[in-house]
């Protein structure tokens, strides 16, 4: 598909200046490239991958395509909202979004059943009518507010990543004292002060696949920004989730910047302690006067900065101060009817085990049996999602069907070639296959007999494709300690190199869009979310 902006680095190698070398084509490095544009400067983002877009690309088979990152998205539903205000500046208002409807998930553990409602009001009813009893009942108003209050302190701790050495040390402290609070502190151990019911405390974490970690791990501040970001509704984008990507390249491509794929930056080349440039796998060396990574804390310091520079400047002991997220694996699969004729819904399924009220035991158990219960299997139903699907592919229809897995499963294979990593590799796949097929034909048995095409991308497919050295999808994993990192921000201890993406404020499609907006306010010492806001007043 020629899409305006976005090229291939052997065809069209780069020519001329440019103001910035963007590293990674993910949702926070095209948003920097896209800002830059907006005030006529030409960035030049490079994307090892055959596609551009990072989690927000697609990949197509025959008659189907599969989104590989975005299921849904919360407060773009909104136009007010900041999030949908800031994909209308982005993209001069090209991308479009349709609405998921009143329930945007649903909860299963065996036969019980249990639906979180679009806005705050119909969110907390809808949840005590499933529990009734009186303290219950006070327990989800007093959860909910508090998952507001997070996300609200969220805020001025954001902010202050992207503040100038002096100014973080002077007010550094109490614009995050606020979020850390809660963020330094287990999901668990917060919402067992706070939910006396342990069904209740089930539902409400019930989305942590979300994030990636169960409840006894995850910092509470990362579910409650995950469960707020919710809480009014979600919505997909029409045309699919390409488009993030497309609509936005349109803007840095007017500008002369450019979205160049199959370009795999080797190095990033270091002066003293200035970055100056990038050299690509091909020997090449690009030159400019900013070098923005999107490629994660862990690519950035720990394998794009040379052996010498990284240890002279200190970076070396960096990512060992964090850990990487989980990693899962994912089963795509096609059917030749259309989401209507098989009666499939907007609706998200979270499918726990039917007595798996406890996330941290199935966990455990899984981990010590893997072929006993799924601790979680999580059920996207894109194309019924997305209402320009049927135009594009008539009387078909997709499903998304993932579930938690760890890499040492497969490392393994690590070094083995994509789609040439044996008769073993693939047998293991095929268990693994058959059994979230059972699970999604339990909840959905529609689809049973209707499959047409089946496919499964593991955690050696993510670090193939991403570039992630465990197939994490999430980045740096969402745990307390994760929260009290002071160098996860844009500035790095090396001039002129910045950072952005999901590992400098959390996972996801609008924390992405914001790091972006936020590396750019650091870089700029300007508030670009002001200047978004007031574009459209």
């Amino acid at each position: 598909m020629n899409v305006p902006g976005i090229r291939s680095y052997v065809q069209h190698p780069p020519q001329g200046d440019y103001d910035a070398i963007v590293v990674g084509s993910g949702l926070s490095g095209m948003a920097c490239a896209a800002l830059m544009a907006k005030e006529g400067r030409r960035a030049l983002v490079l994307e090892r991958h055959y596609t551009a877009g990072g989690f927000t690309h697609v990949f197509r088979r025959g008659d189907y395509e599969w989104d590989v990152g975005v299921h849904y998205i919360g407060d773009v539903n909104r136009p007010e909202s900041m999030l949908a205000r800031t994909f209308r500046y982005l993209t001069d208002g090209k991308l479009e979004w349709a609405d998921m409807g009143e329930v945007y998930d649903r909860i299963i553990f065996g036969e019980e059943h249990y639906e979180l409602h679009a806005g705050t009001e119909a969110f907390v009813a809808n949840l005590q009518e499933s529990f009734p009893d009186e303290r219950d009942r006070r327990d989800i108003e007093r959860y909910t507010e508090l998952i507001h209050e997070v996300s609200r302190a969220y805020r001025p701790y954001s902010v202050e990543k992207s503040l100038p050495g002096i100014f973080s040390f002077l007010f550094g402290g109490f614009m995050r004292r606020k979020f850390l609070k809660q963020a330094t502190r287990t999901t668990r151990d917060v919402l067992e002060e706070q939910v006396g019911n342990p069904k209740l405390r089930a539902v409400l974490t019930g989305q942590y696949g979300d994030y990636g970690l169960p409840p006894a791990e995850s910092a509470f501040g990362m579910h409650g920004l995950l469960a707020n970001h919710y809480v009014r509704g979600a919505a997909y984008p029409v045309g699919g989730s390409s488009r993030i990507a497309e609509t936005i390249a349109e803007g840095i491509d007017r500008a002369g910047g450019a979205i160049l794929t199959k370009a795999e930056v080797e190095r990033i080349l270091v002066e003293g302690s200035t970055a100056v440039g990038v050299r690509m796998a091909d020997g090449r060396e690009l030159r400019a006067p900013l070098v923005i990574s999107c490629a994660g804390v862990a690519n950035t310091y720990g394998r794009l900065i040379g052996d010498e520079d990284r240890t002279r400047l200190g970076l070396a002991e960096l990512p060992r101060k964090v850990e990487p997220s989980w990693s899962h694996v994912a089963l795509y699969l096609g059917f030749r009817r259309s989401a209507a004729d098989l009666g499939l819904q907007k609706t998200n399924l979270w499918i726990y085990p039917d007595d798996g009220y406890d996330h941290d035991a199935n966990v455990r158990n899984y981990l010590e049996n893997p072929d006993g219960d799924f601790p979680v299997v999580y059920v996207s139903f894109p194309s019924a999602k997305d209402p320009d699907w049927e135009r594009r592919y008539p009387g078909r229809s997709t499903v998304d069907v993932i579930t938690l897995a760890p890499y040492d499963w497969f490392a393994r294979w690590e070094g083995t070639r994509w789609h040439k990593r044996g008769e073993d590799y693939e047998a293991f796949k095929q268990r693994l296959t058959d059994r979230l097929l059972e699970v999604l034909y339990r909840h959905v048995p529609q689809l049973r007999g209707q499959l047409d095409h089946c496919e499964m991308s593991t955690p050696l497919s993510t670090a193939h494709f991403a570039n992630y050295g465990q197939g994490e999808i999430y980045g740096l994993a969402h745990t307390p300690q994760r929260f009290a990192q002071r160098f996860l921000r844009p500035k790095t201890p090396v001039r002129n190199l910045w950072l952005t993406g999901q590992d400098i404020l959390t996972a996801g499609i609008a924390a992405s869009v914001a790091s972006g907006v936020l590396t750019m306010s650091a870089i700029g010492r300007k508030n670009y979310f002001k200047q978004i806001r007031d574009s459209e007043c």
